[in-house]
């Protein structure tokens, strides 16, 4: 059982690692298309994971303890959300439909540019990797409405939605003149979160268990502000908007079928 936690756990990261390699295999500007099919494909997962692997879970979880079984659900959620919220305010990052990084600009101005856009991508995994450590944490606890299948098809949907994430990150580092090996290695740090996150969660989750249905709809919250705030709107911006709004449906029926199908 550990075993397959401590794999569960990596495998997002894995996702993140090979999108960010995707700069040794590409040109070095993504076309905008391809962009917004990616970024609309990650909004599609990250909404039907929320739902199917967090949300639902919660609502289930309450109905055994909890006369309001929608109460842990509700609260969680919009404490994730301000939680999140608050992170985006406190912590300096570049925000991915506005700041990109472009035009020639200094060294120190690269860097610091650089910096933000990393920890922009580290602060949107945060919740991701929250999300695959509470449902790690319900199968550790044998709680029979998370099962082990159910928990890795939730960590294989983060992981392919974070694949676009890894070379969103490490292609427009590599557009700025960044060498390939340290855009890939910046595209990788930005997933090293998630396993932490996760790692944490768990740890959390093993001292208070009774908080598991709360910090499933937290985590949900957080994705989906995340999505909000982050992914949709840059989907959406210019043209081939449409682009976007259809690798939403994929990536959306993807993670349904997976969590249907494993959960």
């Amino acid at each position: 059982m550990y075993l397959n936690t401590f794999l569960g756990l990596l495998i997002p990261f894995a996702g993140t690692t090979l999108g960010a390699a995707m700069v040794f295999l590409m040109k070095k500007n993504l076309s905008e298309k391809t962009e917004k099919v990616l970024l609309g494909f990650a909004s599609g997962v990250m909404i039907a994971a929320s739902v199917w692997s967090l949300l639902i879970p919660s609502i289930d979880m309450a109905a055994e303890k909890y006369r309001f079984t929608w109460v842990p659900a509700a609260v969680g959620f919009m404490v994730g959300i301000f939680f999140l919220l608050l992170l985006d305010n406190i912590i300096p990052h570049l925000h991915l439909n506005t700041d990109k990084p472009e035009g020639v600009i200094s060294k120190s101005e690269k860097l610091k540019k650089t910096t933000m856009l990393v920890l922009a991508v580290t602060l949107h995994n945060i919740p991701e990797g929250m999300a695959v450590g509470v449902v790690f944490a319900g199968v550790l606890t044998s709680n029979t409405l998370i099962t082990t299948a159910g928990a890795f098809s939730l960590s294989i949907g983060i992981a392919i939605q974070n694949f676009p994430e890894g070379a969103i990150i490490s292609m427009p580092l590599r557009s700025e003149g960044m060498s390939k090996s340290k855009s890939f290695l910046y595209g990788t740090l930005s997933g090293i979160v998630e396993p932490i996150a996760a790692v944490l969660t768990i740890l959390l989750t093993s001292v208070i268990e009774s908080a598991l249905p709360y910090l499933l709809s937290f985590a949900a919250g957080a994705m989906i502000y995340v999505v909000i705030e982050e992914l949709i709107p840059e989907a959406q911006t210019g043209e081939h908007s449409n682009i976007g709004t259809i690798g939403a449906a994929f990536g959306f029926v993807i993670m349904m079928i997976l969590d249907v199908a494993l959960g």
